[in-house]
């Protein structure tokens, strides 16, 4: 028995005759249009779309059906509840596939992680997941690291709410040094001219990218301090970055008008946990660069992380940017997901 979203009639012109295909983002279904409504086939696809697989509308083209009826007031309110319906479809799905993989990679981390003599952290949670993950250079022995290797690294996992401090074992292994809530972590970008050596010499050449992580109340509920240093600027600022999450979850961004925009010019997938995927002709806001490397918010549906530059180029229109806020709160507030 096939499946029915309920779409109304306005939108079906769009759509084509019957048995057309309609691409949503970078999936394509078969829609089978039969009187008021869209009836999605009991196929592979339509399983796997309210199954809970990723999907990525192209919510360009949805809101152009909105645009293009403007002048028509009962055709623009069909499109705009049609434009409703499938924005929130397609966010239980997104979440839907989002909390599994999440699930599953919490759980292939908790098989991962060691916490040997550190009191235990259970990790297994509907609510937590991973921001970043990565090797550093230990610039400076700290009380957690009992041994010291001639290039002694620690490797980091940080989520959403915990910060969790390990040595590397091997390759799926990894013995937990310490760990503190991300409300008790504070995060610092370090100058190498602050890190002199003894005698007196620099420490520029050696450590180019060192940064300061506090831990306010650690597993033990003591203070503790880490000094590591990141291979590139880029790697720096996005640690940062990711350090800062909790802070950043309340600012908000104020007068995005006035922000950089660029334009995607070709898809980009994430690679990392700080990554965004992205959509070529997504526009972007620009909070930050570094390095060959952008951070900033998908306009469309407001989803930060950082991508190269060389995917995307700037903007500079004053009256594009400024449009493209517009028709971001107008789209936001159509979809109202």
């Amino acid at each position: 028995m096939a499946g029915a979203i309920c779409v109304v009639p306005a939108l079906l012109a769009w759509l084509g005759p019957r048995g057309s295909e309609a691409t949503c983002g970078l999936r394509t279904y078969w829609w089978a249009p039969t009187g008021p409504s869209l009836t999605l086939p009991d196929s592979a696809p339509h399983r796997a779309f309210l199954g809970g697989a990723r999907v990525l509308p192209n919510y360009s083209l949805l809101q152009t059906l909105c645009l293009k009826t403007q002048g028509h007031p009962e055709r623009y309110k069909a499109a705009s509840r049609a434009l409703k319906a499938i924005s929130k479809l397609v966010k239980q799905c997104n979440e839907g596939a989002h909390k599994m993989e999440r699930t599953e990679q919490m759980y292939t981390l908790h098989m991962q992680l060691d916490f040997g003599k550190v009191k235990s952290l259970p990790l297994i949670s509907a609510s937590r997941w991973l921001l970043k993950r990565g090797e550093l250079l230990l610039l400076e022995e700290s009380s957690i690291f009992r041994k010291i290797a001639s290039r002694p690294t620690c490797y980091l996992f940080l989520f959403n709410d915990v910060l969790v401090v390990t040595k590397k074992k091997s390759e799926e292994s990894y013995l937990v040094q310490d760990y503190a809530q991300l409300d008790h972590v504070q995060v610092r970008k370090v100058e190498p001219s602050e890190l002199p050596l003894p005698g007196g010499s620099s420490r520029s050449s050696s450590v180019p990218y060192p940064f300061q992580v506090n831990l306010l109340h650690n597993s033990e509920g003591r203070q503790e301090q880490i000094l590591l240093s990141s291979d590139s600027a880029s790697d720096r600022a996005r640690w940062i970055t990711a350090l800062s999450y909790k802070e950043r979850q309340w600012q908000g961004i104020s007068n995005k008008g006035e922000l950089p925009q660029v334009e995607v010019t070709k898809a980009y997938f994430a690679k990392q946990a700080d990554e965004i995927t992205l959509q070529q002709a997504d526009v972007v806001l620009v909070l930050q660069e570094e390095d060959g490397w952008l951070y900033g918010e998908r306009l469309r549906d407001g989803e930060t992380g950082w991508f190269p530059e060389s995917f995307a180029h700037c903007i500079t229109s004053r009256v594009a940017v400024e449009g493209n806020v517009r028709r971001m709160e107008r789209l936001r507030v159509e979809t109202d997901v």
